[in-house]
């Protein structure tokens, strides 16, 4: 067997200077600058002109960078710092980041909160004039045109150690238990709660806080008609009406949401004559063979639920691993059910948005809040990096500020790209965000060389100067 020969004559040394390692982080940095992002957390956060002094905003904004480059605590923040050293200068310790992020009280996070509204506010509006408008919902391969859709749901972020606020979950884990909302429209994470791990998973003010968060990050021009879609989690009585309290002259308010099947309902669906069953369609509009819907309201009696509301039924031949979880009528019947309840009648400029067919893919379709809280989880919130609750909380902010600037470099820059524009981190990691680069210097300027020979070294420095034609906040 030969001896391998690629190593003849190669030396490996440390001794260069002027390379910049994950060089993304420069398109990162000035999406932040050129949106207003940076600027806007200036003013939200305290400042001091003492010697010394790191700039708390943009401290902020480069572990939010840290974050989208892959770090998973403040060390990693520091060390990936170290890296763009040549480009921004000093990085900041992890000492100062974590003394950044311990400031953050309620009324720190309500400034923040309120900074990210102005900056979405001028997203959105660069979103509607960009190529293709601002992004719609499909479902059944319909476009949801003019609506807003915000999915909620709770994950389990587990823990190791004794943090402050880590309990059992219901997983029978140890750890948090965050409730979120995100806009799937953009992918944006709009709003998030830190909770302990025993928090309740239906609790109807947890949610209802997420939402009222979430609601007041939605641009004004953009809360005309809001589509909010919540697991069985959502079901409880004060959130339902919540949501139609939120039904005004301008605002058009609709929800689906899961729905605990009770002897009571069991009994209404055995009351649907088969002819009442039609066949289910996918994502795409095509028939689903195999899966069947039906309309339940008016079978069922129930009462002190919303006036209008509507249940939506589904079956399916249950498959092996769901026998031991069927119920007396599930065995007799061969089928499996699932019910989603909803205040649809009709969604304005969505044609057949009254069909059972259609409700019932419309709520299937917020199974793609798992694929966002997996996202968010490679995007920092995998682990909780203190045993301190306050600045567990501020790093959940620096998470969904994370996840708003990955949603917003590919929205903007990337929408045109079909292998970057719905990229996941890794994807984007691998292939824009840790491209290395060397810093050169000529006539008083600076250049930030990156492979030609890169498969996406056209997308990259397309972006930059995408960003750089961006109009900035006034």
């Amino acid at each position: 067997m030969h001896e391998p020969t690629w190593d003849h004559r190669l030396s490996v040394t440390a001794n260069s200077t002027n390379l910049v390692g994950h060089a993304g982080a420069v398109l990162l940095r000035q999406l932040a600058d050129r949106t207003g992002l940076t600027r806007a957390l200036a003013t939200a956060l305290p400042t001091s002109t003492a010697n010394g002094w790191r700039d708390r905003a943009t401290t902020l904004v480069h572990l939010v960078i840290a974050i989208v480059l892959g770090a998973r605590n403040l060390s990693e923040a520091e060390r990936l710092g170290l890296h763009h050293r040549p480009v921004f200068g000093p990085p900041t310790s992890d000492s100062t980041l974590r003394r950044a992020l311990n400031v953050l009280d309620e009324r720190a996070l309500a400034a923040i909160a309120k900074a990210r509204r102005q900056i979405r506010r001028h997203v959105w509006t660069l979103l509607h004039l960009r190529p293709g408008g601002f992004p719609q919902v499909k479902v059944a391969g319909k476009p949801l045109k003019g609506w807003i859709v915000l999915d909620a749901d709770a994950t389990i972020i587990t823990t190791t150690s004794n943090k402050e606020g880590a309990a059992p979950t219901f997983k029978s884990s140890f750890g948090f238990h965050p409730l979120a909302a995100w806009c799937a429209n953009t992918g944006e994470c709009l709003a998030m709660l830190l909770r302990p791990g025993n928090a309740g998973a239906n609790t109807a003010s947890d949610h209802i806080n997420v939402l009222t968060w979430a609601l007041d990050q939605v641009p004004g021009s953009s809360r005309a008609k809001i589509l909010v879609r919540i697991d069985g989690a959502g079901a409880t009585h004060d959130l339902l009406e919540y949501l139609e309290k939120l039904n005004t002259s301008r605002r058009t308010v609709r929800f689906t949401v899961g729905w605990k099947i009770t002897t009571a309902d069991e009994e209404a669906i055995a009351k649907i004559p088969e002819s009442a069953w039609e066949s289910a369609v996918d994502q795409k509009g095509d028939l689903q063979e195999g899966y069947e819907v039906a309309e339940l309201t008016g079978l069922n009696t129930r009462e002190g639920w919303p006036k209008g509301m509507r249940l939506i039924v589904r079956r399916v031949r249950p498959s092996r691993r769901h026998t031991a979880k069927l119920t007396a009528m599930e065995r007799k019947t061969g089928w499996r059910y699932a019910i989603c309840a909803t205040n649809i009648k009709r969604m304005h400029r969505v044609p057949g948005s009254h069909q059972a067919q259609f409700l019932d893919a419309l709520h299937r379709d917020h199974a793609e809040v798992e694929d966002r809280v997996r996202t968010n989880k490679a995007m920092g919130l995998a682990l909780l990096p203190s045993s301190s609750w306050q600045v567990n909380q501020a790093w959940v902010l620096a998470a969904n500020l994370a996840a708003d600037l990955d949603a917003w470099l590919r929205l903007l820059t990337l929408h045109d790209a079909e292998d970057l524009a719905d990229a996941e981190p890794e994807s984007m990691r691998f292939r824009i965000y840790h491209l290395p680069a060397r810093l050169a210097r000529h006539a008083r300027r600076r250049f930030l060389r990156i492979e030609r020979s890169w498969p996406w070294a056209e997308a990259f420095t397309t972006c930059w100067q995408r960003l750089t034609a961006l109009p900035t906040l006034t």
